[in-house]
Order: structure tokens, then sequence, then C-alpha cells
């Protein structure tokens, strides 16, 4: 499966933690990041990941962009509910796509949880 990982910045601790419990899932699959959530799941997880821009600079366009087309199967975004974002607008567009094209997508630990979880048994 082709996985995009994203995370605000307050949640970017949170995100390697995930990353690294399912590191050994994770590294199955095709990962693509934003800019220094990639950098840091690069080098603190381990994982081989594509690097994106970072989210304001166009990295969330991006994986919407790749969604859109068929060739995201799962997001995977940790979302910062307590701070405001400069580009929200791209972050409703990325949530959005995932829902127009029935994309699965996390934006808390817990469902991220579920998620991988799901994926592991299959």
């Amino acid at each position: 499966m082709r996985i995009a990982l994203v995370a605000h910045d307050m949640k970017k601790n949170d995100m390697v933690a995930l990353a690294t419990e399912f590191a050994p899932l994770l590294r199955q699959h095709t990962l693509m990041a934003t800019g220094t959530t990639g950098a840091r799941l690069q080098a603190e997880a381990g994982l081989n990941v594509e690097r994106l821009l970072s989210g304001p600079l166009g990295g969330d366009l991006q994986i919407g962009a790749r969604l859109s087309m068929g060739e995201v199967d799962a997001v995977v975004f940790l979302r910062d509910p307590m701070t405001a974002q400069p580009h929200e607008p791209d972050i409703s567009a990325l949530l959005r796509a995932c829902d127009v094209h029935n994309v699965p997508c996390a934006t808390n630990v817990a469902t991220a949880r579920f998620l991988l979880d799901d994926l592991a048994r299959r």
C-alpha cells in the first residue's frame, strides 16, 4: 500500500512514536510524507520515506493530488486541533479528497492505531 504520513508541528513527536511502534509494518509499504515529518521519520524511526514539500509550502496539496489520481491508499494525518494553521484551506482540501475518493484517513493517534492494526492483519 501507499501510505501518506503528515503531522502538524505539535504532533510530530506523536508521529515518530507511532511510526516507531509500527515500523516493521510500515517498512512493508511505500511511504510518503511532508517535509519535516518525513525527515524525522527517516532519522528517528529509520523508515524509507519519500519526502514531499512541507505542508505550508504545498506538501498537503501534493498528497491530495496523488490521492486524487489513485496513488495514495491511506493517510495518517496527525492534526493539531488547538493551533491555527496558516494553510488550513490546504488541510481541508486534503481531508475532502480523502472523503471524495473513499481513502481511509486517521487524524489522531487512536484512529491511526486502528488503521495500522487493521493493515497488519491483512
